[in-house]
């Protein structure tokens, strides 16, 4: 089950380019969400309390409890919106769920035991996560935080596969659920440094063969007169 979490809002009626510039300016971060056969409803969050959780991995994930001075609601978070170089939140998405409704939500990969892979360890390759999320279906009572990927007994080449990762009961990949492509999730490469410092050798060669004398520069430049 993933971790709880709260979030405080006030309803809104602001709407606008203007209105919402007022509600940034002070501190609040405008949100809507919507869902679960209901309307959609705007909201007002505290820009530094949103701010907080989404430093936490698991909140993307999470059933969040939206507190209102109405009745409070049970959402997920269906897209947030950042300036593009502040850390501000421009806006937020949620979408609400209910417990007899299934979710199709992205959770993160935690791989485990990377450092005893034999691949890594003795045979000097380099881990590869090819995904760091997956697409999944349950209910919000099987929600989990997050997959764990057990890539400990990996030899060099040697790859994980969606169908290799432990599903909580009632949890679904949507990638395998109609018979889609079973793909790699991490992989052990076999070791590029030998091959870079080759190439790197190569060019710097190259460079130097390249490059003409300053006499022989000099000597071609035509001169002021000319």
């Amino acid at each position: 089950m993933s971790t709880a979490f709260e979030l405080n809002a006030e309803t809104r009626d602001q709407t606008g380019t203007s209105a919402i510039r007022r509600i940034r300016r002070g501190g609040k971060v405008p949100a809507v969400i919507y869902g679960a056969g209901k309307d959609n409803q705007n909201l007002l969050l505290d820009h530094l309390e949103v701010l907080r959780n989404l430093e936490v991995e698991s909140f993307y994930s999470a059933i969040i409890t939206i507190k209102t001075s109405g009745a409070d609601e049970q959402a997920i978070v269906r897209d947030v919106q950042m300036h593009p170089y502040k850390p501000q939140v421009l806006h937020l998405d949620f979408q609400r769920v209910s417990a007899t409704e299934e979710l199709r939500i992205n959770v993160p990969l935690h791989f485990l035991g990377e450092d005893t892979a034999p691949g890594v360890k003795m045979q000097g390759g380099i881990m590869s996560h090819l995904l760091n999320d997956v697409e999944i279906t349950c209910l919000p009572s099987a929600l989990p935080e997050y997959l764990e990927v057990d890539v400990s007994q990996l030899d060099l080449h040697d790859s994980v596969k969606l169908s290799d990762i432990k599903l909580p009961e009632g949890v679904e990949l949507v990638a395998l659920a109609h018979g889609g492509e079973d793909q790699a999730v991490a992989t052990v490469l076999a070791p590029k440094v030998a091959e870079l410092e080759e190439a790197e050798e190569v060019e710097e060669l190259e460079a130097v063969e390249g490059e003409v004398p300053e006499e022989e520069a000099a000597a071609e430049e035509p001169s002021e007169k000319e």
